[in-house]
């Protein structure tokens, strides 16, 4: 009894939303997000930076320096950088002491792996948490942008991420049906990349296309006059650094693909829902949480594709955190919608 009141007064319970691209952290009401990159020193294996710093050396280190993105497509691509992200976060959460061992949820994709589980679990563990729930990232997105999942009726669900798009009909705080899409903001930029160095013979960074994505990235024809956004890198001809004016048109052409795949993945999930709950849908809609739902024109696009309403939940890059916040604050709930 004592020495789990001595853990609880150093342990603040966490709730981790282990992103691809980014990271977010839950912490008594507190939201930290942080870019999931981790740079090492790689001839002492020493990490020497964590988050936004090491964000900033991507494509910029020396030989002896790596900046590495440990999560891919949702899940643990590099184990040991994986423990060494989650231990700087649970002492960064913690102002740096050394003796905590809090309770965490972590979110996960719906669609991975028992071995793929294991391995988030056993990178908790080793970055110093005592207890460690896994919860589904389209469940933690629902209960983040306010969806009734405790009610008997149909939620549809759709988190764009940056590494997974999860899709699901959610009713009586279960899963009733789910599609994990292994393309999603990353796979958008990818497509910037491949775009510009097939049209203008520019090779950029993926830094660079993610700022394109931002700025003037659009799913459907939603700008009265198309914007132009001056572009820099490196002329695959002449090897010789150089800038090119890419429009808007020309970035909605080269995003068109992968959004395609995700509205036909929104198709299929309603194909496969019970008629029952395809009834409550045509009510209340599609539900986007995450940072590919705000790329511009994305809902209106859904909305004429399927005929349905379609809504983004407030603030959608935290939603699924928040969602997990609130899970944290609820153990009942916490319990009964974790999975093993």
């Amino acid at each position: 009894m004592i020495f789990d009141a001595l853990v609880g007064i150093f342990s603040r319970d966490l709730a981790i939303d282990l992103g691809t691209a980014n990271t977010l952290v839950y912490c008594n009401g507190v939201v930290i997000s942080e870019p999931s990159v981790v740079a090492i020193d790689e001839r002492t294996k020493q990490v020497l930076a964590v988050g936004k710093e090491a964000k900033e050396m991507l494509g910029r280190t020396p030989g002896s320096i790596t900046a590495i993105r440990p999560m891919k497509d949702g899940v643990i691509a590099d184990f040991e950088v994986t423990e060494a992200m989650l231990k700087y976060f649970i002492q960064k959460v913690h102002n740096r002491k050394t003796l905590v061992s809090p309770r965490i949820v972590i979110c996960i994709p719906s669609g991975i792996t028992q071995v793929e589980k294991r391995a988030v679990k056993d990178s908790a563990r080793q970055a110093g948490a005592r207890e460690v729930y896994l919860m589904e990232e389209p469940m933690a997105a629902a209960i983040g942008a306010d969806l009734p999942i405790q009610d008997p009726s149909g939620n549809l669900i759709v988190d764009i991420g940056g590494g997974t798009t999860e899709v699901a009909v959610i009713s009586l705080s279960g899963i009733v049906y789910a599609k994990s899409l292994r393309i999603a903001g990353d796979e958008m930029d990818d497509a910037i990349v491949q775009y510009i160095r097939k049209k203008h013979n520019l090779l950029i960074g993926y830094r660079t296309a993610e700022q394109i994505k931002i700025e003037i990235g659009s799913a459907f024809d939603v700008f009265e006059t198309p914007l132009t956004m001056a572009v820099k890198g490196r002329d695959l001809v002449t090897g010789i650094p150089k800038h090119v004016e890419v429009s808007s048109d020309e970035v909605r052409e080269a995003l068109s693909e992968t959004i395609a795949t995700i509205v036909d993945t929104i198709k299929v999930t309603l194909e496969k829902t019970p008629p029952e709950l395809a009834a409550d849908i045509v009510d209340k809609g599609i539900m986007l949480a995450g940072g590919g739902s705000l790329i511009r024109g994305l809902d209106t696009m859904i909305r004429e594709e399927t005929n349905l309403p379609v809504s983004i939940a407030e603030d959608p890059l935290k939603a699924v955190v928040r969602g997990v916040g609130k899970a944290l604050d609820n153990i009942g709930l916490l319990k009964a919608i974790s999975v093993d």
